[in-house]
């Protein structure tokens, strides 16, 4: 998951409350603003493989700023704030490598960058969050990812490590002669 700023999250947190006292609970109400990268079960021996295949794709990615500036919404009730053009150019290929990374894995791909403000909404809920939330312009650096774990308990996903992207560029092979 690549976490926002805690300014960002602060920010969809309070959006996220307003809409409910708009229209009730709704599924993600409670969930801490991100925008996923690919979702996956994993037993803890291969969690330390994963951790260290993310370790390794981080070490060379670069940061990104990206801009958070339209909202958007998809035909199964998610209502979400969009990335502009440029953020989302620089976040796909972060979490295609990303995902490539962990190709090992039967894993659930996001291939739109977003951050969700709900999900599941009825098409009257849909329409009530679109005309709440019209105007947003908000900036975060990108500059690492995050694993997130569900706690059936609490039906909540918590973060239990980060990967920060490091800007190192793969050794150069060099081509040598035995003789």
């Amino acid at each position: 998951m690549i976490n926002p700023s805690e300014e960002v999250i602060a920010l969809v947190k309070s959006m996220k409350e307003r809409l409910a006292k708009e229209v009730g609970w709704f599924p993600s109400k409670n969930s801490v603003g991100h925008i996923t990268i690919c979702l996956f079960k994993a037993t803890d021996e291969v969690l330390e493989n994963i951790k260290n295949q993310l370790t390794s794709v981080c070490d060379t990615l670069q940061p990104t700023e990206v801009c958070l500036n339209d909202f958007g919404s998809y035909p199964n009730g998610a209502f979400f704030i969009s990335p502009d053009q440029d953020s989302k150019n620089n976040l796909i290929p972060i979490m295609k490598q990303v995902q490539e990374s962990l190709h090992n894995l039967n894993i659930q791909k996001s291939d739109d960058p977003h951050l969700s403000i709900a999900r599941r909404l009825t098409p009257h809920q849909l329409e009530r969050a679109k005309s709440l939330f019209t105007l947003i312009d908000i900036r975060f650096l990108c500059d690492s990812i995050v694993l997130r774990e569900f706690d059936e308990n609490i039906k909540q996903y918590f973060i239990i490590d980060e990967f920060k992207f490091n800007s190192n560029t793969l050794p150069e092979l060099i081509q040598g002669t035995l003789f």
